[in-house]
């Protein structure tokens, strides 16, 4: 079975970027990017064709099963948020092999209400992107209406204090300002886990303030990372590349990989961590989860690579843990930061997968 998977994968991935990606890559991002997203809300209509979608590009393996603050993850390969900002693509997503999905950010409550979900759901929440959410009050009220009206809905919240591209900047960064936001997120009742989804620009004592705040309110963890603004990454080839927003893919990955290993070293594994920047392989996923991810999120790997590229990260990582003697993945968590018995599980709230 496992041949016969890694054969369709790599069929899948000759006709994506032989064929598929040279015409995709032609037109223009944002219109391609609303062709592709109207196609998957089509695909997901219907079980029949869930079930053709998932027979090309779906995989499973125990290996890879986890439960992680009380909520069942079939596989650690997430797609992040910003893909699917309107939550219409949650009835596909699933079939194409991703173990949850984060949406948002913005304002989809009403779409969502008393739906049943196939794997684990995210809810982003990011301050509205306005000059009326500019001082603290109002942006920390924008949060807050946003968090109140998705209690009931998803199975965790994700709070986006480091969008590059939102108007004012990233001001809740800042511990004051941070302290002040999660204080009243705080009062909204909520058995959910929070993740406060961070920069991969800010400093270690930046991030040593955040972990600080953290402690005091209820944060379960953190997405290492959002995009990056700064243009002197030496991963930048394009050096034509816009002076504005965020970039995202291989550029991100050290940043990303760093705050990991810093976060999850600094806190001795204290909060779950979702990693997220210039996932392409089962390489790159591996390394995130030996660092300190529990979880792992992608986007533009998918671009690139195609939509195979989540059977062969997960295939791929069961091949990986097999290579280090590991019989769940929870069990390489954080591996490259301490010395753990392979029989044992993460110190964190993780159940590995049982029969």
């Amino acid at each position: 079975m496992e041949f016969l998977i890694l054969l369709r994968n790599l069929i899948n991935r000759f006709f994506y970027k032989i064929i598929l990606k040279q015409i995709f890559f032609r037109i223009d991002p944002e219109n391609m990017h609303d062709s592709m997203v109207s196609f998957g809300v089509l695909l997901g209509k219907y079980w029949l064709t869930r079930k053709i979608v998932g027979a090309f590009f779906s995989y499973s393996n125990k290996t890879l099963e986890q439960k992680i603050l009380g909520i069942k993850f079939k596989n650690p390969i997430g797609l992040g948020a910003g893909f699917d900002k309107d939550a219409v693509l949650v009835d596909i997503l699933p079939y194409v092999g991703f173990g949850f999905v984060e949406v948002g950010s913005i304002k989809i409550a009403k779409r969502l209400l008393g739906k049943k979900f196939q794997v684990p759901v995210g809810i982003s929440i990011a301050k509205t992107n306005s000059p009326k959410t500019v001082s603290d009050d109002a942006g920390i009220n924008d949060y807050v209406k946003a968090f109140g009206k998705f209690v009931t809905i998803g199975d965790y919240f994700t709070i986006n204090i480091s969008c590059p591209n939102a108007f004012g900047g990233q001001p809740f960064t800042d511990a004051k300002r941070l302290d002040k936001l999660i204080g009243k997120i705080d009062k909204i009742s909520t058995k959910k886990p929070i993740f406060l989804k961070i920069s991969p620009d800010l400093t270690h004592r930046q991030v040593d303030r955040i972990i600080e705040v953290s402690k005091r309110h209820k944060v379960d963890g953190f997405v290492c990372t959002n995009l990056t603004s700064q243009r002197n990454n030496k991963r930048i080839v394009d050096r034509h590349v816009s002076k504005e927003g965020g970039i995202s893919g291989k550029v991100v990955e050290e940043k990303a990989n760093d705050l990991i290993s810093y976060i999850y070293k600094k806190t001795k594994g204290r909060y779950v961590i979702i990693g997220l920047g210039g996932v392409f392989s089962a390489e790159d996923a591996y390394k995130k989860i030996k660092l300190g991810a529990s979880l792992v999120q992608l986007i533009t790997g998918m671009i690139f690579e195609g939509p195979q590229v989540i059977s062969e990260i997960n295939q791929g990582v069961v091949k990986l843990l097999k290579t280090d003697g590991l019989e769940n993945v929870s069990q390489a968590i954080g591996v490259d930061r301490q010395t753990i018995d392979p029989t044992s599980s993460s110190e964190l709230d993780f159940e590995g997968a049982s029969s």
